[in-house]
């Protein structure tokens, strides 16, 4: 993950069109219909301002979070959300490094932050994950993929109101097919792409142990 993000230039630019992203809305609504009814405790990866995760605690009432996050402006917007929140835990940490010991979740989740890691880190965030999920725990990624084709991603572009000198560098994209086929070889279950619009996609597995959500 590069520099780009401790910047609060930069972390300012993402939040200024992150709530203007063409149907986000629609993935976090499925994102959400995917979590178990019970959900206890949640891990966010790569919280950013807390958006995602004040969605699930909102739809999920009782349930407790825990924010991680490696941006100095990105920590200060969660702290201004979650600071007298007793249910919610921030933790500083860049995803380039293993997860810390923070003990074991029902569901994790992320929105478009782990598409920033080389893909050999996150195929080995994922087997993290797998190991800090309660048996039935849900891993729920919301993420920025890879199209087949130079036309697509300029559509994609097109549709974002952006141009390629606006791309974000530290982008390290990658398709939904291999993301998916890493999923099921940890062992995640009912693994699919349960929402896609263009370069936008949430992937989703179980670790088995429950039968999960119908």
């Amino acid at each position: 993950m590069t520099h780009e993000w401790r910047t609060s230039a930069h972390a300012s630019a993402y939040l200024e069109h992150a709530d203007r992203v063409p149907h986000r809305s629609t993935g976090e609504a499925v994102l959400l219909e995917e979590l178990p009814a019970d959900l206890r405790r949640v891990l966010d990866l790569g919280s950013g301002d807390g958006r995602l995760l004040a969605l699930v605690l909102a739809g999920r009432r009782g349930a407790r979070g825990v924010a991680l996050d490696f941006s100095p402006p990105m920590l200060r917007r969660l702290a201004d959300r979650f600071g007298s929140d007793s249910d919610v835990a921030m933790v500083e940490h860049n995803l380039e490094l293993p997860l810390p010991d923070l003990g074991m979740f029902d569901a994790v989740v992320s929105s478009f932050a782990i598409h920033h890691l080389v893909d050999e880190r996150k195929r080995a965030l994922y087997a993290e994950v797998w190991d800090v999920l309660e048996p039935g725990g849900m891993f729920c990624n919301l993420e920025h993929v890879s199209t087949p084709s130079a036309s697509s991603h300029r559509r994609f572009l097109d549709a974002m109101g952006i141009g390629p000198q606006d791309e974000d560098p530290s982008n390290r994209l990658l398709d939904v097919h291999t993301q998916l086929r890493w999923l099921r070889e940890i062992g995640f279950v009912d693994v699919d792409c349960h929402w896609k619009w263009r370069e936008l996609a949430l992937l989703a597995g179980r670790k088995p142990g429950s039968d999960g959500p119908p």
